[in-house]
């Protein structure tokens, strides 16, 4: 198993050793009480994760819980894999990581926690979509999820009239409207390059399909065929926003939008926290990206943000399930729901920001599909790809160099998948 972990974490060690200092947990403490670390990685809600250890340990007698939620958390995390030095349970997104860590089979089977049962169906299946190779059991409770679409100032709307989009061209004739009232339709922040997969990521949940990367690797497609529309639609995009989108970051898109500088911003609700920071009297609303112009065929581009994976390592599985229960009591679930404007991944009457009605038919029926990037390979850098492509706007040079490089970087798993397809078919 260790060999298997360091090839498929890929990790560049020697970069980040000054992480080997960080101290593995003890089955038990002085007191006798059974001990349970958790790792997690969203600094953000730290303070959250803080009152939950506090609140925990005073109902607890015979459990210990210990939180840490550092800036540099999946540094910090891989390092100790690579040591064997694993913390009970780690809190990170569904996306690439989750898939070396299954993958790597450091991970326990979480088949047999009840709390699974009232885990929504649709963010067990992209979880299970993540896997490289389809693997028996379940490594993961989902916590929380976000949306990303396009968010709207919803006192200019009302003021103006305008209408939520349902199609491509209602898109493009609202943006029309909005310029032609001398209002800039959207903001962009692209100096960041990590923005610029946000209305990417929107637009392809519904232009490409759910599983286009599995296809590339399977030998099914490729990315020139299957990305060339929302390459296309996204260029579309730029014409409707700043002059210079590239010469603004995300702060500097967040700032405007709250100021009303832009009737909307194509990011997701991740963002709103930081938008209201500056204005926090700004009316905020949501809805889905219509990059189709077939309105049935647009789904909410949704993933899971945070969720828990009890370490195959773990010695106290029994004491894990029950921080697990603490953590999905609906009380708790909702505290961190309200600050950080996230969406529940537990079935429940839980009640979400209004900033976030207009994406609420879709959450409810389950219309939801994972971010692309959440299976690109960082070393790709595909924000960066983006954000060059954005500038020079070649979609055919994009699209090659997508190809090529996806080839490029994801050989081993490219053969991994073959290998898997040869051996049990379809």
């Amino acid at each position: 198993m260790k060999g298997k972990a360091v090839r498929h974490l890929g990790i560049a060690l020697c970069c980040i050793a000054a992480a080997a200092g960080v101290q593995g947990c003890a089955a038990s403490n002085d007191s006798g009480k059974t001990k349970i670390e958790i790792v997690q990685y969203k600094p953000e809600a730290a303070s959250y994760f803080a009152m939950v250890e506090e609140k925990f340990n005073a109902q607890h007698d015979d459990i210990q819980l210990k939180i840490s939620s550092p800036n540099d958390a999946m540094t910090i995390l891989k390092t100790r894999f690579i040591r064997e030095d694993y913390p009970d349970i780690i809190g990170i997104g569904g996306d690439i990581n989750y898939s070396y860590f299954v993958d790597a089979e450091i991970l326990a089977d979480v088949s047999d926690y009840a709390g699974m049962q009232d885990i929504k169906q649709a963010y067990r299946d992209i979880d299970e979509a993540l896997e490289l190779v389809p693997t028996d059991g379940t490594y993961a409770v989902p916590y929380v999820a976000n949306a990303a679409g396009v968010l709207y100032n919803r006192t200019m709307f009302e003021e103006h009239g305008w209408q939520i989009p349902q199609t491509w061209a209602e898109m493009e004739a609202l943006c029309t409207q909005i310029q032609s009232e001398g209002i800039l339709p959207f903001y962009f922040g692209f100096k960041d390059t990590w923005t610029c997969l946000a209305p990417w990521n929107a637009m392809a949940v519904s232009l490409a399909p759910a599983d286009v990367t599995k296809q590339v690797n399977r030998g099914e497609t490729n990315f020139a065929k299957e990305y060339r529309e929302v390459s296309e639609k996204y260029l579309e995009l730029l014409q409707y926003s700043v002059e210079d989108p590239f010469a603004y970051s995300y702060n500097d898109a967040c700032t405007a939008f709250a100021r009303g500088e832009a009737a909307m911003y194509p990011i997701g609700s991740y963002a709103i926290p930081q938008i209201l920071s500056v204005n926090p009297d700004l009316n905020i609303d949501s809805f889905v990206m219509p990059a189709n112009d077939d309105a049935a065929k647009n789904t909410l581009n949704s993933g899971i943000d945070l969720q828990f994976c009890v370490m195959a390592d773990c010695k106290n599985k029994e004491a894990a399930y029950k921080v697990l229960d603490f953590l999905l009591a609906e009380e708790n679930l909702q505290q961190y729901i309200d600050a950080q404007i996230a969406i529940p991944c537990k079935e429940g009457n839980f009640t979400l920001s209004p900033m976030l009605d207009g994406m609420n038919q879709h959450i409810a029926e389950g219309r939801m599909t994972d971010y692309q990037d959440h299976y690109y390979p960082s070393e790709m850098a595909v924000d960066a790809q983006i954000q060059t492509f954005l500038i020079q706007k070649d979609v055919d040079a994009f699209l090659q160099k997508f190809d090529t490089d996806w080839l490029r970087y994801n050989r081993d798993i490219i053969r991994l998948v073959q290998e898997y397809e040869k051996t049990h078919g379809n």
